[in-house]
C-alpha cells in the first residue's frame, strides 16, 4: 500500500470516528464511501498549497475530478 493510500485511509478513519461513521464529500457534502474516497488538496499544490495533512479532505472521486477539470480563477471566458 502506498504511502498516499495510508495517508488517505487514516483520513477517512478519523473523520468517521469522529463524525459516528458518516464522511461528508469536502466538495458536494454527501457521504463519502471508503472505496470511493480520494484526497483533495484544500488549497491546490498548483496555487502553493501542501501535501501536509492540514491540507488534505476527503472528496468523491468524481468531485475532485470535477473540481480540478475547472479553468483555474481569472481566466478569460470563466465565471470564477
Amino acid at each position: 500500500m502506498s504511502q498516499l493510500s495510508l495517508i488517505r485511509l487514516k483520513i477517512y478513519r478519523t473523520v468517521a470516528r469522529q463524525l459516528h461513521g458518516r464522511v461528508p464529500c469536502w466538495v458536494c457534502g454527501e457521504h463519502v464511501t471508503l472505496e470511493d474516497a480520494t484526497l483533495e488538496h484544500i488549497h491546490p499544490r498548483a496555487e502553493g498549497g501542501s501535501g501536509h495533512q492540514e491540507n488534505l479532505a476527503i472528496s468523491h472521486a468524481a468531485c475532485n475530478h470535477r473540481r480540478h477539470a475547472q479553468a483555474p480563477a481569472g481566466v478569460a471566458g470563466t465565471d470564477a
